[in-house]
């Protein structure tokens, strides 16, 4: 049976916002991670379902300061718990020679931030106080469709995403599970699979338009972005590997809101990964665990994060000419 078509359905799934990112407030459409291994490649027809848990724990320190509200806040700490629902539904009609898939995605969960800082201001003016939020809120809804093209070993994808900012979002709060404006992304991908050998490795990069926040009267600026993953299968369910990341902000935040400037950021993360295929009734089911750890932060927070995801999707046709143990 082809692992190629048992894992997709999480990796289809990996839609997210991201809470723990640059820009307005120190968050940013894009979720850095939410591609992974195998990502470009196809999947079998039919309707597709993931749950991921995920948790992130990020901090900036008084060092780093941004705007959000009208206000200028420094010294973040955010912790958040999220549940991310998906749905990918893979047409069994070709679309200029590809697979073509369409999927939402929603959340809800607890977000807890803080902030505590001394600021000088202008003519030596001090300013100290502290203060935290928790809200548990709805998530805005992301939508996704891709396309993907299989040349043996190589696969071959494009997506198209976007936010539409439904989610519990007040610019006076510190904590949020909406962003407060809408963006959209597109980008490509690619992953190479030989199942002969078990070696997989892909990438996906694209960009980020985000529009301005109302509210506020901010506008973050454009975003790139890129997920790498490679892993090796040990045996017909179970693959290990690596993933990571890169964020770069590419130009500047505008808008009367943005009052720290044309500031950019970017950040980098990498981890470790596993991942186990089983049956699951008329479906195959595929656990997956990574994590992250950031590294060289710029104008943005920095820390952990890790993923748990569950997924299940169509099981591939069998060939009654080969055995089932086939790769």
């Amino acid at each position: 049976m082809s692992r190629s078509r048992v894992l997709i359905a999480a990796l289809i799934s990996s839609l997210a916002p991201n809470f723990a990112a640059a820009d307005e407030g120190g968050v940013s459409f894009w979720l850095p991670g939410q591609f992974a291994s195998l990502a470009a490649t196809p999947a079998q027809p039919g309707w597709a379902f993931a749950g991921i848990y995920y948790h992130t724990s990020v901090d900036a320190g008084g060092g780093r300061a941004f705007a959000s509200g009208g206000q200028i806040r420094a010294g973040l700490d955010a912790r958040a718990d999220l549940v991310f629902l998906n749905a990918t539904y893979v047409s069994p009609n070709p679309v200029f020679g590809a697979q073509a898939a369409f999927g939402l995605t929603g959340a809800f969960g607890r977000m807890r931030a803080s902030i505590e800082a001394t600021l000088t201001g202008p003519g030596g003016g001090v300013l100290s106080g502290s203060r935290t939020d928790t809200l548990f809120g709805v998530a805005d809804l992301f939508p996704m469709a891709t396309l993907k093209w299989n040349r043996g070993v190589h696969n071959y994808m494009t997506y198209l995403t976007g936010n539409i900012p439904v989610g519990s979002y007040s610019p006076s709060r510190l904590a949020n599970t909406g962003i407060g404006h809408a963006a959209i992304d597109s980008g490509v991908g690619y992953t190479y699979f030989d199942p002969t050998k078990g070696h997989e490795f892909s990438v996906v990069t694209g960009f980020t338009h985000n529009f301005e926040n109302s509210d506020t009267n901010y506008q973050n600026g454009i975003d790139w972005h890129l997920d790498w993953a490679a892993s090796q299968f040990l045996s017909k369910q179970t693959h290990v590997g690596i993933v990571g990341y890169l964020y770069n902000q590419l130009t500047g935040d505008s808008g009367a809101g943005a009052t720290l400037g044309p500031i950019h950021s970017r950040v980098a993360g990498i981890g470790p990964q596993i991942g186990y295929i089983f049956p699951a009734g008329h479906m195959q089911g595929y656990l997956n665990l990574k994590g992250y750890y950031e590294f060289a932060a710029q104008h943005r927070p920095e820390g952990w994060n890790v993923w748990v995801t569950l997924a299940f999707s169509p099981p591939a046709p069998h060939d009654p000419a080969k055995p089932k143990t086939t790769k």
